[in-house]
């Protein structure tokens, strides 16, 4: 049997798979080694991962945030074989999972939108080239991280009608405490973010500014990220929560930067199975 797991920044998907056939599934948080020790790493996959999946794998193919650099790729490795220690593991980020799942043997631009963003050309068989997201303090445009940052920060600087701020403040029992508590010294502010993605999406059809507001980050995402690969001659494709879930204004703004849009997809897990599989 194998595993199968894709890790974002918020949530881990494990798939055990035995003749291309899911044998069990389950979801853990999610694993990055900038953001967590190798040790706090395995405790997690041994607590939370070995229980359910058992320990009769021969292979383990792990895809994550953060396991871009090689020493990274190593800390997930170890922490894996300390539960699985005669299994084969394969470290790689969650880019080359979205490009294999998007775009299988073919070459295209692979992009995420999650918690995080991230893109690449992918050739048909690896990265050829990849703008580096630079995380939510530098980059990651049209993330759910960056969407939460936005909308946080037009609410507490009045930026946003008041009707919006009111009915957020009395939906989400939120104090402006607890916001500056959560980002400022608390662990995973990303994951804290991006959550409020939530309350866009349930507003975001009757609010211009929050129209407005996803509009123009996935317009920040293409030009800062996508338009510098060679967007004319290849499709673009999609996996992640923000890009299913803001697909109308994704399209809008990939229509209006002459960008061709292919595929949006939730998850890569399915596609990653036949690809292993094969």
């Amino acid at each position: 049997m194998i595993l199968i797991a894709d890790s974002g920044s918020t949530k881990t998907h494990w798939c055990l798979v035995e003749n291309k056939t899911i044998i069990k599934e389950i979801f853990t948080t999610g694993i990055n080694p900038f953001y967590q020790t190798e040790e706090e790493i395995a405790a997690e996959i041994h607590n939370s991962v070995l229980p359910e999946m058992g320990g009769d794998i021969s292979h383990i193919y792990f895809y994550g945030a953060g396991c871009n650099f090689p020493i990274k790729k190593q800390m997930v490795a170890n922490a894996i074989h300390a539960a699985y220690p005669d299994a084969k593991i394969e470290v790689n980020n969650d880019l080359l999972a979205a490009a294999r799942a998007l775009c299988g043997k073919q070459a295209g631009i692979a992009c995420i939108l999650g918690t995080g963003s991230n893109s690449c050309f992918y050739n048909g068989t690896e990265i050829e080239q990849n703008i580096s997201p630079l995380g939510f303090i530098l980059g990651d445009e049209g993330s759910g991280a960056i969407l939460g940052k936005l909308f946080i920060s037009d609410l507490l600087k009045n930026q946003i009608p008041e009707d919006l701020k009111i009915k957020f403040f009395e939906e989400t029992k939120i104090t402006v405490e607890e916001i500056m508590e959560n980002v400022y010294k608390k662990p995973f502010p990303n994951r804290y973010l991006a959550q409020f993605t939530r309350f866009i999406s349930n507003k975001i059809d009757d609010s211009e500014h929050l129209q407005q507001l996803v509009y123009n980050s996935f317009v920040s995402f293409f030009e800062r990220n996508v338009q510098q690969y060679d967007y004319h001659n290849y499709k673009v494709s999609f996996i992640g929560s923000i890009a299913v879930c803001f697909e109308k204004q994704l399209r809008k703004a990939a229509l209006n930067n002459n960008i061709q849009l292919d595929k949006i997809i939730q998850n890569p897990i399915q596609r990653l199975i036949i690809y292993h599989q094969a």
